[in-house]
């Protein structure tokens, strides 16, 4: 095995994605009411039900990015909003959401770590201006050689063609890339498939009680990576799954 590329899913990857929008939305809650919900728990388990029930959508091709995500804010207050009021009500939230940004603790020393013995890309199944903005606000943006993103792409994971874009970003075979993600099936069967070195990071969040599928390594922590490469550092952890 002779890796030479790190491709990287961004949310809850890299970037602490359900904190922030747990955090955000608590405090876009408590300045905007919670309207018809009893509780702010009830309200937090219905966004993020939301949030699935669309993200799955827009990766279907069953609307653009911003008619999905007017049609969560709509179901969220269950009653019609025009554009305008949907966009205004994301907007606000949004403020929120940015203030909780944050990088996981290990994101930074696994990146330090590789930097000399691999080279860096990003793979979402977000927007690349979302993503640009997110990344550069973290202070990672310059990290990775290429960022590519679904809606730019046309096409979204788990499919092999949004994966091989990756590799040929780099122009490298995906038997020389590996693909770091959080998601089991999108990110970890996906990169598998296509012929990478997949690797799934679970950190103990809604996929915990997932069996793992055929194909990705899978960690706990981004410190069990180099290890998973085969890379000649010092940093690193031993697997916390046999």
């Amino acid at each position: 095995m002779n890796i030479k590329a790190v491709v990287w899913d961004v949310d809850d990857t890299l970037f602490d994605y359900t904190t922030a929008d747990r955090t955000g939305m608590r405090a876009h809650l408590a300045a905007e009411g919670l309207r018809r919900y009893g509780s702010v728990e009830e309200a937090l388990d219905r966004w993020r039900e939301l949030t699935s029930l669309h993200w799955r959508r827009y990766a279907a091709g069953q609307g653009d990015w911003e008619a999905t995500r007017r049609d969560r804010v709509r179901d969220f207050h269950g009653r019609p909003l025009t554009d305008a009021e949907a966009d205004a009500w994301f907007e606000r939230y949004i403020v929120h959401y940015e203030r909780a940004w944050a990088l996981f603790p290990d994101v930074l020393p696994v990146l330090d770590a590789l930097a000399a013995s691999h080279r860096h890309a990003v793979l979402s199944n977000s927007s690349l201006p979302v993503q640009e903005r997110k990344l550069r606000a973290l202070g990672v943006w310059d990290r990775f050689e290429t960022v590519l993103c679904a809606e730019q792409l046309g096409v979204h994971k788990p499919a092999a063609e949004a994966f091989h874009a990756a590799c040929e970003s780099l122009d490298l075979p995906p038997a020389e890339v590996a693909y770091v993600g959080d998601h089991p099936e999108i990110d970890g069967q996906g990169a598998a498939e296509a012929g990478l070195l997949s690797v799934w990071i679970d950190r103990g969040g809604r996929f915990a009680t997932v069996d793992p599928p055929a194909g990705p390594h899978r960690i706990a922590t981004l410190a069990e990576l180099p290890a998973i490469l085969g890379s000649d550092t010092r940093f690193g952890a031993p697997s916390t799954f046999g």
